[in-house]
């Protein structure tokens, strides 16, 4: 009998809980459909605040990461009424979208397998991107120990423009570096992250490349500024990635992007996430909170902050 609970109100049909959707390896018992709903919901206070008001687009792997895997934009057919949609413009014209707002919509979405990728606005201000995100990539043989190098040295060049960074593995391969915003055009932050990466490659050309030509990225780090475009998603904190092992999109602290000397160490499992949150809570909290938010992006004709104090032209 296909089991069914409440959530906030809310009756859910739960299916196939004792499907494996990722099979044990050397570190890592069998991972159960049932196991990963219970993770959703474990860490839903820390992941909800990242869904909320933004359009999902869900990368849906009903067979576990082995079996068919596919991108899935519109609202599925038999979404029940309570779930929030919400309209997205599109080139061609605008499609509805699920927006996860609450537990019950998170595992009612859950059930469908698939990992969550949002975009860097809001439902009610598309296209006004409130975060720029930084996708840090790393061409083979380089991991994400080279991705480190490549996220300290932007750290730095972002907060020399007053940008705040946090980091977060990709759960994949690479590691992700996002800024709060005041609401500003997805065009200016794109602009704006492009320019970011080509300076990258000027300054670390042994390390960095910001093309996406494939020729080009072998043992380097492909900063990846086009996310930031309003048509674009990213992996949302916490989601479960379509990998070998249940890996997560990991918020970690700058110590720890700081000492990263072998992959291993920023490689986080489903099973790490709640004594993270224990012992961090949220490293991204701030990306919800406007009061970190920068009021606009640097201009290139704005004089620097020492120029302005000093008074020179």
């Amino acid at each position: 009998m296909t089991p069914i609970t409440e959530v906030e109100g809310r009756r859910l049909t739960l299916s196939n809980l004792d499907k494996v959707l990722y099979t044990a390896s050397a570190s890592t018992p069998g991972f159960t459909k049932g196991e990963m709903l219970h993770y959703y919901a474990s860490t839903a206070e820390a992941l909800l605040p990242h869904l909320r008001n933004r359009p999902v687009s869900f990368l849906r792997f009903p067979d576990g990461p082995d079996g068919q895997r596919f991108f899935a934009k519109n609202v599925p057919p038999g979404t029940p009424d309570w779930v929030h949609t919400t309209d997205v413009p599109h080139s061609d014209g605008s499609a509805r979208q699920i927006v996860v707002d609450d537990l019950a919509s998170l595992m009612w979405a859950a059930n469908l397998v698939t990992e969550f990728h949002t975009p860097q606005w809001q439902a009610d201000a598309p296209a006004m991107a409130d975060q720029l995100v930084l996708d840090l990539d790393p061409g083979d043989p380089a991991t994400i120990v080279e991705c480190c190098r490549a996220g300290l040295w932007l750290r730095e060049r972002l907060q020399a423009d007053g940008l705040h960074a946090y980091a977060k593995t990709s759960g994949s391969k690479g590691l992700h570096l996002l800024c709060p915003l005041e609401p500003t055009p997805s065009e200016q932050v794109t602009a704006y992250a492009k320019e970011l990466a080509q300076e990258a490659e000027a300054e670390l050309p042994a390390l960095v490349v910001h093309r996406m030509t494939r020729s080009l990225r072998p043992g380097k780090v492909f900063v990846d500024f086009s996310q930031n475009a309003a048509a674009k998603t990213t992996a949302t904190p916490y989601t479960l990635r379509a990998r070998r092992e249940p890996t997560a999109s990991t918020p970690v602290t700058w110590e720890e992007v700081e000492a990263c000397s072998e992959p291993s160490q920023l490689a986080f499992l489903a099973t790490d996430i709640a004594p993270r949150l224990q012992r961090y809570g949220d490293l991204l909290g701030p990306l919800t909170d406007r009061s970190h938010a920068r009021p606009r992006l640097p201009r290139k004709d704005e004089p620097e902050p020492d120029d302005e104090r000093k008074g020179r032209p």
